[in-house]
């Protein structure tokens, strides 16, 4: 495990070149969270080692984007962190040999780091399709690396940060293939936008405070929390395309798509592309012209555009944990279902906690304490205003 002295342009190159290679292990989302108090440390293990701390000059066969931040948990004086590896680390995790180097390595370093904990939550597949259809296929690979995990001592994480499943598209198909494989409701509902006047465009730099403002409507409406705007600027601008890219470039970028009425802005949606995979991040809408099914329209032109960018996959970003309509994500679920997507499940994400006592504090007695105290907070502000 050695750290990685090279450009970002080679990090990006080296991560797309790995086996599961995700946009959130790439150079500019490791800045992106730089800004907002985590410090990057890319690191790779070579099929080399050599010995000592002397840079190998073997081939890289693993990487991990290691994210630290610095923590105040309950007054303690002492500067405490937790480590993570968004998507990470990128190896092929059927490798055992490798596999357990890559772990022992990440164990040891955690406890170098004197971290209360170390996430991870890479791409590693349970299976695909829906549990209990014919369509469920299992992955005895992934069983195999959460029993690995459990052996030494990694526990299933209480904070998935990440969404465990998601909803993926193949984009190798024609396009008449894959209208066709879409739900017959969802190629209705797409028609209907191209035949009530929806429009599509890619936006510009210039458009960054209209899709927040719609972004902050949509939270608003649908009831969900968001970040503030200069984080969705920031995004929006470290992953804005130079002029030099030119995909499928392994350099990552955005390119939010707008849906208009008349010129008039109703519907958005920001799509991420690396390494041959596009990624649905956030989606906003307005309450105007929500009849004309603008979303449908908005999702199929960026498929089609994801596909002329040399892209083979478009991932949804998202399914429900629990399959049925108790999970509050079901009916966005059933929306991407209807694209023609199938289920991909993972392990999830995985703490190693590098200092038992204090993960305890932190993931469960300061956590309750946290409640107790905004609950009596809560009482004598009401106190208060009945006196």
């Amino acid at each position: 495990m050695q750290p990685f002295t090279g450009t970002p342009q080679a990090w990006n190159g080296l991560i797309a070149s790995l086996p599961l290679p995700h946009l959130l292990q790439t150079w500019e989302w490791s800045q992106v969270k730089a800004r907002y108090g985590w410090k990057p440390m890319p690191f790779v293990w070579s099929d080399d080692p050599g010995e000592g701390s002397e840079p190998s000059q073997g081939l890289t066969v693993a990487a991990a984007m290691i994210l630290k931040r610095t923590i105040s948990l309950g007054g303690f004086a002492a500067k405490l962190s937790v480590l993570y590896i968004p998507k990470g680390p990128n190896l092929d995790w059927t490798d055992a040999a490798l596999r357990q180097r890559v772990l022992d390595d990440l164990q040891a370093f955690a406890r170098q780091q004197g971290a209360i904990f170390l996430k991870l939550d890479p791409d590693v597949a349970l299976g695909t399709g829906v549990p209990g259809t014919e369509a469920a296929v299992e992955s005895e690979g992934g069983r195999a690396v959460q029993a690995e995990l459990e052996q030494r001592g990694w526990l299933f994480s209480q904070d998935q940060i990440q969404l465990r499943n998601t909803v993926l598209i193949d984009l190798s198909p024609s396009e008449d293939e894959m209208l066709a494989r879409m739900k017959q409701k969802t190629r209705y509902n797409l028609r209907l936008a191209q035949k009530k006047g929806v429009t599509i465009r890619a936006a510009t730099a210039d458009d960054s405070p209209l899709l927040y403002r719609m972004y902050a409507e949509t939270s608003l409406r649908d009831g969900f929390l968001i970040r503030g705007e200069d984080y969705y600027q920031t995004v929006w601008r470290t992953f804005e395309p130079s002029s030099t890219v030119h995909p499928p470039s392994s350099a990552p970028f955005s390119e939010p798509l707008i849906a208009e009425v008349e010129g008039e802005p109703i519907a958005a949606i920001s799509v991420f592309y690396f390494a041959g995979q596009a990624y649905y991040l956030y989606g906003m809408s307005r309450d105007a012209h929500r009849d004309k099914m603008p979303n449908y329209l908005l999702q199929w032109e960026a498929m089609r555009r994801a596909k002329s960018y040399g892209c083979s996959g478009y991932n949804l970003w998202g399914a429900p944990d629990k399959f049925d309509e108790s999970d509050g994500m079901w009916g966005v679920f059933r929306f991407k279902e209807g694209l023609g997507g199938y289920v991909s499940r993972t392990i999830g994400a995985w703490d190693f906690p590098a200092r038992r006592w204090m993960y305890a504090l932190y993931t469960q007695i300061l956590p309750k304490l946290m409640n107790v105290m905004r609950r009596r907070g809560r009482a004598r502000t009401k106190q208060n205003l009945g006196a």
